[in-house]
């Protein structure tokens, strides 16, 4: 029988995407969970759509690995036709926001415009638009064979990424050695993956830009009709950069190599960003480097940021996670003002002031540990003298790690603690989290 309680439509890749967080935020909110999936990869049929139907008001399967326009069209009309009542989509795939941007269109709620989060994906027009308005010191070039030569002949430094990308895929340094070769073994590699091909909109095409050099930093922001709130400003502590691939290690916020003018002229700058690109409303993961002079754009992502960022941004918000802001931020993006008031004025408590300064004592560390290619033997958390109050074990004994030109997730592991302690904590925190997961992998076949 029909509820009267309002729902909420989720857009899920291949059965995933936050899935479980999104439906924890939404039953809390005596909301209903509607979840419109693609296809899942076989190994998880069907086991993962057996999971999802235990708790989904309502479940739709398309069948492709890739959600359309039109899937979404249809499940907002079949939910119509069944009386169900339809309060805002989201999804944190970023493959489907201009899906999620269309979909509340159509519902009424205010979000970026489908056509904005389609050009934001465009990292090349992004990066060169941003330049012309003296926001980015950087220019990017489409690439070609011909294109890297003249590049590599030269003496300053590229950094490598798909025009369309998604996550670190495929970005890396250029090198001496990058040849227009390893590039199409890239893209050809691309087209056999399942989850992540669909991201690279016409197939995967690479860009080179200036090399950014400098500290890297996410700013973790809500657009609330135009007005700017940062709830959280992450560092990232440890990076490493691989020949095909740059991997995150480990986050923290605050931010601890910064002071309170750096920190001040970053969100000055970031405003400004955002405005260039006509930005109103959403949730943004804006990943940023400081090179001690100024600020550059890595890129803006219209969603949560991933990995362990929305528990982050939960712990030093007191207990409100990144994914929670967001979905009260669609539920204030109609027509009811006192509602978007009261949102407003809780991200204006939370946040970050245009003085570089916040009200938050809490602090962040948190390590993502990544797999490399072959079979897991174990995964065991070591016994820790801190121990984490986010643990999440991804993968167990037997999975097999294929090898691809993305990370792929293992665990992650997230602490937390006063910030008046961040600096000496983030020294212990740094050893010891580099050994907390031991990882054991089988023997390789002669």
């Amino acid at each position: 029988m029909k509820s009267n309680r309002p729902g909420v439509l989720i857009l899920s890749h291949c059965g995933f995407s936050f899935l479980e967080d999104l439906k924890e935020e939404l039953q809390r909110r005596q909301l209903r969970c509607f979840v419109l999936s693609s296809l899942p990869l076989p190994e998880h049929v069907p086991a993962r759509l057996e999971q999802i139907q235990t708790w989904a008001d309502r479940l739709y399967i398309s069948d492709s690995h890739q959600l359309k326009q039109e899937d979404v069209s249809n499940a907002l009309q079949t939910l119509r036709k069944s009386g169900e009542q339809v309060t805002c989509c989201i999804s944190v795939w970023e493959g489907y926001r201009h899906l999620m941007a269309a979909a509340n269109a159509s519902l009424g709620t205010y979000d970026i415009d489908a056509r904005q989060a389609l050009a934001l994906r465009n990292k090349l027009n992004v990066r060169n638009q941003l330049a012309e308005a003296g926001l980015s010191s950087a220019q990017a070039h489409a690439l070609t064979a011909p294109v890297l030569e003249t590049l590599k002949a030269s003496s300053q430094r590229y950094f490598i990424k798909p025009i369309h990308g998604i996550a670190s895929y495929a970005a890396f340094p250029m090198r001496q050695d990058t040849d227009w070769q390893a590039l199409e073994a890239l893209r050809l590699a691309s087209t056999e993956d399942t989850v992540y091909a669909s991201a690279f909109h016409d197939g995967l095409q690479f860009m080179a830009e200036d090399y950014i050099p400098g500290q890297e930093f996410s700013f973790e922001t809500l657009l609330v009709d135009g007005e700017m709130h940062v709830v959280a400003i992450h560092e990232k502590y440890e990076v490493t950069e691989t020949a095909d691939t740059v991997l995150e290690d480990s986050c923290t916020t605050p931010p601890a190599s910064l002071d309170q003018a750096q920190i001040a002229a970053g969100l000055q700058w970031l405003e400004k960003v955002l405005g260039r690109m006509a930005l109103k409303w959403g949730c943004y993961h804006v990943e940023s480097r400081f090179t001690g002079q100024y600020w550059d754009l890595i890129e803006i992502n219209p969603r949560v940021g991933g990995s362990l960022i929305s528990h982050s941004v939960e712990a030093v918000t007191g207990g409100h996670s990144m994914l929670s802001l967001w979905i009260d931020l669609l539920l204030a993006s109609q027509d009811d003002t006192s509602t978007r008031a009261s949102l407003v004025q809780r991200l204006v408590d939370y946040g970050w002031r245009s003085d570089g300064t916040s009200t938050q004592s809490a602090a962040t560390f948190f390590r993502v540990y990544f797999a490399r290619p072959g079979t897991l033997s174990s995964v065991t958390l070591n016994a820790l003298p801190l121990a984490p109050v986010v643990q999440h074990i991804l993968l167990k004994a037997g999975d097999v790690v294929p090898a691809h030109a993305r990370e792929v997730f293992l665990g992650q592991l997230l602490w937390t603690f006063e910030r008046a302690d961040q600096a000496a904590q983030l020294h212990q925190l740094a050893q010891l989290s580099a050994t907390a997961l031991d990882i054991q992998y089988q023997p390789e076949s002669p």
